[in-house]
């Protein structure tokens, strides 16, 4: 790794003192920002650490003023994260998501059915969790109760393994918090190119690509993971004994909350004794009868925590009639959802479940952005990648195809969109694109990574579950084989006609 870092270091100043190359302050930014991403690529040291590094060489050299990094702790974008992760640690708490989840689930009558309700529940707990891995978390112990329930049913199993990780990846993208990389988007915007994405915005444009990648990625598992008799074949309702003492299932869903609150990998939960059908002659629902213990009204810790999701959420999307800002409004619902005797959870132990480690990344990479977009590097890299006469379409498919396939060297999202959309805000310009749409595309493509099980935490997380059989890397193999082509058509789709119509014009 330092062999690399040494050599590009090399390669600049050897540049620069050529006189083709950008101007020293120029130079100075692009040599750390490939040191700083061969670093990231490397794996071998912390992302955030290699961020700080980073910066303070930025401001040694005197290309970044030491308060562009202050400031930056102060954005109104980190104090929104922080206010949603400690929303998400209340809410999850409470284990209401999981008991939404699993009422839902109950409707479906066939595999299908089952897996497309799946799928709308997933995309929805992206309003309740600013994080994938602790959305895997979240609903985890949601598929372990699916599966002992349907468990003589192997591939229909692990199609629903798999199915879980891959729409929680695929649906972040149907909210600002639905994963950092969207927040440094919306910063880096923010500092160079005039003005960032708002909640309500990103909502708008995200919430439908979201939508159609999940039930695309939702039919294709469908079809490639079992045949048409399985997937038409009548679920058989079970009965939990757990009902008939009162004790919800959701109590097992509530530990993969509160785990997947502070972002850990949650241990195998196992229901309390294994569910066994009604019988040959009841066929139908998945689930337990109406009236048994997880379907009664909802605790007060719930009814509260529901309650105060919903304000916010509200508020986010009438910003426009109201002129609260985003981040006040997630503040206000943080103190409500942890004010003594009345909220989920205690301050303390909400403070916990922030990733403060990743708000310290976010902050670094969008000085380190700010410094290549303020010194000249960027523009002088894409003039050297792209030249002048390359075609609005080709700049727009060749950004989305090496979004899409940027996970196989970097894992983490946060880091591809830090590495990314600094190159290609000014690559738009270049290209006579807007570059809040190009920015947009390269975040919603970055979004797929489901080609190994170290590509994405919710990913390992399944693949580790001990829920029943769950599935492979010869799984994933073939789902990214049809999935990362689908995932771009449908992002570069979206930006020549669904997101230009939604106010996002791409030129």
């Amino acid at each position: 790794m330092w062999a690399a870092v040494v050599l590009a270091v090399v390669a600049a100043l050897a540049t620069v003192w050529s006189g083709a190359g950008p101007p020293v302050p120029g130079a100075i930014a692009l040599t750390v920002f490939v040191g700083a991403t061969l670093a990231w690529v490397s794996g071998r040291g912390d992302a955030t650490f290699v961020g700080l590094i980073a910066v303070l060489m930025l401001i040694a050299a005197g290309v970044v003023a030491p308060a562009r990094l202050f400031a930056g702790l102060g954005d109104e974008t980190v104090w929104l994260l922080i206010a949603a992760f400690v929303l998400a640690a209340g809410i999850g708490a409470t284990g209401l998501p999981a008991r939404v989840a699993l009422a839902l689930c109950a409707r479906a009558r066939t595999v299908r059915q089952l897996f497309h309700l799946v799928a709308a529940v997933l995309v929805l707990t992206a309003f309740a969790l600013p994080a994938t891995a602790g959305r895997a978390a979240l609903v985890l112990p949601v598929f372990v109760a699916l599966a002992a329930s349907i468990q003589e049913r192997v591939t229909v199993v692990r199609a629903l393994s798999l199915l879980f990780p891959t729409v929680v990846l695929l649906s972040a993208m149907a909210t600002l918090t639905g994963a950092g990389a969207h927040l440094i988007t919306s910063q880096l915007l923010a500092g160079t190119a005039g003005g960032g994405i708002s909640y309500v915005r990103w909502l708008v444009l995200g919430l439908p690509f979201a939508l159609i990648c999940s039930h695309l990625a939702t039919e294709g598992l469908l079809r490639t993971m079992t045949d048409r008799e399985e997937r038409r074949a009548p679920l058989v309702r079970v009965r939990d004994d757990s009902a008939a003492s009162g004790e919800p299932v959701a109590e097992a869903a509530e530990a993969g909350a509160k785990a997947g609150s502070r972002g850990e990998a949650m241990r195998e939960v196992e229901p309390r004794r294994p569910a066994r059908p009604v019988g040959p002659g009841r066929r139908g629902r998945l689930g337990r009868p109406v009236g048994s213990g997880w379907l009664r009204r909802l605790g007060r810790d719930q009814a509260r925590a529901g309650a105060v999701l919903l304000v916010v959420v509200v508020l986010w999307c009438t910003e426009a009639l109201h002129g609260i800002p985003p981040a006040v409004t997630a503040l206000a619902g943080a103190v409500m959802i942890t004010a003594p005797r009345w909220g989920t959870i205690g301050i303390s132990a909400a403070l916990d479940a922030v990733p403060w480690s990743l708000l310290l990344f976010m902050v670094t990479t969008t000085v380190l952005g700010g410094a290549l977009a303020s010194s000249g590097a960027a523009d002088w890299l894409t003039s050297l990648v792209f030249p002048a006469a390359a075609s609005p379409g080709m700049v727009l498919v060749t950004v989305v195809v090496v979004s899409a396939a940027s996970h196989l060297m970097l894992q983490s999202r946060s880091a591809r969109s830090s590495v990314l959309v600094p190159l290609v805000i000014p690559l738009a310009s270049t290209a006579g694109l807007q570059p809040a749409a190009l920015a947009f595309a390269s975040t919603a493509a970055a979004g797929f990574c489901h080609t190994t099980v170290a590509s994405a935490k919710p990913l390992a997380l399944f693949a580790q579950s001990g829920g029943g059989p769950v599935f492979d890397e010869r799984d994933l193999l073939r789902l990214s084989a049809w999935l990362g082509p689908v995932t771009a058509a449908v992002t570069v789709g979206c930006a020549l006609t669904i997101w230009p119509w939604l106010g996002l014009p791409l030129r």
